[in-house]
């Protein structure tokens, strides 16, 4: 049996689609890491909870475990519940060799892959929404901005805008009002999310209402779902947990540390609290 694990953490859905799309991911990981025992779990909504595959990891015989948040933004959840999800685990299991390894941010073949959807379903040089999670973690929110200038600049698009599903502005309906009220009859859609979920559903309701409404013709290219050229980024971040390097979360902008307006109180915050997914609310006893 492998001595090693890893151990990816989704954040969770209420669909169906989406744990299987996050199950597609785990296996394909799997296959490049053949000596490596991975398990698939999640913060919240969906099944298997992150810590019960800790557990069975540790059951088979794992030695060491690396802790991956399977998300593409370094919001709370990466910065705090997958991070209890570890300390939970240590106290559990004080043998085992538990590390913490980076979310999967924001890096070039990310952003390719997105990239190359856009310009696939004939997105380029249209006006491009980048639709993200929304967050309360404002440098996450920014990471989001980041992106949609990137796809931008990766597809030629004249003007790019950000809309959030939810927690924050603007919202799906509100960004599309702004092509509208620029007068654009066509503009290319990109969803900065790993893989489908209700809020894909949602938005994409949303975007079929307003395209019905305005008359404006919308390329949707999709989100990033359980796409092969993933893995090398996902190794990539084990192996740099492996060989311990530091989790690449920013820190100089994170509200963890950073007294944002509104989110004092969460300077100094211990990993797990504050948060309404905490990885031990989430486990079965």
């Amino acid at each position: 049996m492998p001595t090693h694990g890893l151990l990816l953490v989704g954040h969770g859905s209420a669909s169906d689609d989406s744990r299987a799309e996050m199950g597609a991911i785990g296996a394909l990981v799997g296959a490049a890491l053949p000596e490596v025992a991975v398990g698939v779990g999640f913060l919240e909504m969906t099944d298997p909870p992150a810590g019960d595959v800790l557990d069975e990891l540790a059951g088979v015989g794992c030695e060491r475990v690396v802790v991956l948040p399977l998300v593409l933004l370094g919001a709370g959840h990466a910065k705090s519940d997958v991070p209890a999800v570890v300390m939970e685990g240590r106290g559990r299991h004080p043998g085992l060799d538990v590390a913490f390894g980076s979310p999967l941010g924001v890096s070039y073949e990310l952003v390719g892959v997105l990239g190359r959807a856009l310009v696939a379903s004939g997105g380029s040089g249209l006006p491009l929404l980048c639709i993200a999670r929304g967050t309360s973690d404002p440098d996450a929110n920014g990471d989001a901005h980041k992106v949609a200038r990137l796809l931008g600049e990766w597809t030629g698009a004249p003007f790019v805008h950000t809309a959030f599903t939810g927690v924050t502005g603007p919202s799906v309906p509100d960004a599309l009002d702004v092509f509208a009220r620029l007068g654009y009859e066509r503009l290319a859609v990109g969803f900065w999310f790993l893989c489908t979920g209700i809020l894909i559903e949602r938005a994409r309701a949303e975007i079929a209402t307003f395209s019905a409404r305005t008359g404006i013709d919308i390329v949707d290219a999709g989100y990033l779902g359980p796409d092969p050229r993933l893995v090398p980024v996902i190794t990539g971040r084990y192996r740099e947990a492996l060989a311990g390097g530091p989790a690449a979360v920013n820190c100089d902008l994170c509200a963890y540390r950073a007294p944002w307006p509104g989110l004092g109180d969460r300077v100094g915050q211990p990993a797990g609290v504050g948060h309404s997914h905490r990885a031990a609310d989430h486990r079965r006893h």
